[in-house]
């Protein structure tokens, strides 16, 4: 069993064998946070205590196993927002602990990495993913199971960050990237040149927090002039500064170590121009390319089940004393 509840989803999931989904439950807050425009770190952690249970009791009744089935219990316990982060940490110890199984506790996102693992069954290491959510941007040489190592990451703003700020100084309702997506469908992605920083710097860093200020800049100098803004035509050259980065960057990357597979993780992995334009070069370089399906791209217990279903086989375990750890970030990995 797999227990998910970083941010504001609380998600459930049962496997067998690490890659075979017997349920995959996930209660979404996004209605409640709406109206905030945002999500709200208090109300979230509250609503993750109401909706854990019940959510763990569906994904048993879906995967029609009992509790006494459960082997092993895994559990995203960073990064995330502390509060949330304990309710599913707390939810996981008790099980492990009455039940009398082993716990496991994964970092969310290399869960999002293996996310592709359950989305491909044919999937197997070395790779090289992007990985690409609201609170990181990093690109990570996955050579085994157990082995991962960073090639370069984000120094500022994540690319999901900068999709949801851009969203929320345009008047769109949250959550912010996918209304980016929608808009920038309507728009000319050549209308506004907003810089790409660190492109071609040789580097697999990433930063972003220029090319949100640039878009906040060039917004409050229409609105100065009394110009019209065409929103469309902002979104889509928006997007298209932060997707030619990753793009760039991600098959420099494949090329240097002659890798010939990009997967593409986290929760922007469910932006359509990404996958596209991902899909566009790699099909030109006959480059492999992996994403996960749309329910898997978004946080969810049936990749955190993944991650440590290969955590276990390498006899990574955590014991009582496992904590939240709200700034848990990506780093190497070595085989144990």
């Amino acid at each position: 069993m797999a227990i998910e509840s970083s941010c504001d989803e609380t998600a459930a999931a049962v496997l067998r064998g690490g890659r075979t989904i017997l349920s995959n439950i996930i209660s979404t807050q996004i209605p409640v946070h709406r109206k905030f425009g945002g999500v709200v770190p208090e109300i979230a952690s509250r609503k993750h205590i109401v909706n854990i249970m019940p959510v763990i009791d569906e994904a048993l009744g879906q995967a029609k196993v009992q509790l006494r089935d459960i082997d092993q219990v895994a559990v995203t316990y960073g990064p995330g927002l502390v509060g949330a982060l304990l309710v599913g940490v707390s939810a996981a110890k008790a099980l492990a602990f009455s039940l009398g199984v082993p716990l496991i506790g994964v970092n969310h996102l290399e869960g999002h990495i293996f996310a592709n693992f359950l989305s491909d069954t044919t999937l197997e290491p070395p790779f090289a993913a992007l990985v690409v959510s609201g609170g990181h941007t990093a690109l990570v040489h996955v050579k085994g199971y157990n082995h991962f190592t960073m090639m370069g990451q984000t120094r500022d703003d994540a690319a999901g960050e900068a999709f949801d700020k851009v969203a929320r100084v345009m008047g769109l309702p949250y959550p912010g990237g996918p209304q980016i997506d929608k808009l920038a469908r309507e728009g000319n992605p050549l209308a506004i040149d907003f810089p790409q920083a660190l492109r071609d710097d040789g580097s697999y860093e990433f930063s972003f927090s220029g090319l949100k200020s640039a878009v906040l800049n060039y917004l409050n100098s229409m609105r100065q002039k009394g110009t019209e803004i065409n929103r469309p035509d902002v979104a889509a050259s928006f997007q298209r500064a932060v997707i030619e980065v990753l793009a760039a960057k991600s098959f420099d990357a494949l090329e240097e170590t002659g890798m010939d597979t990009l997967v593409l993780a986290g929760g922007v992995a469910a932006n359509s121009a990404l996958e596209a334009r991902l899909r566009e070069e790699a099909a030109k370089r006959k480059i492999r390319f992996v994403y996960p399906s749309p329910i898997l791209c978004t946080d969810n217990a049936a990749m955190i089940g993944c991650r440590g279903f290969y955590q276990a086989r390498a006899g990574k375990f955590a014991d009582g004393y496992l904590n939240a750890v709200p700034g848990l970030g990506l780093s190497d990995v070595e085989d144990v």
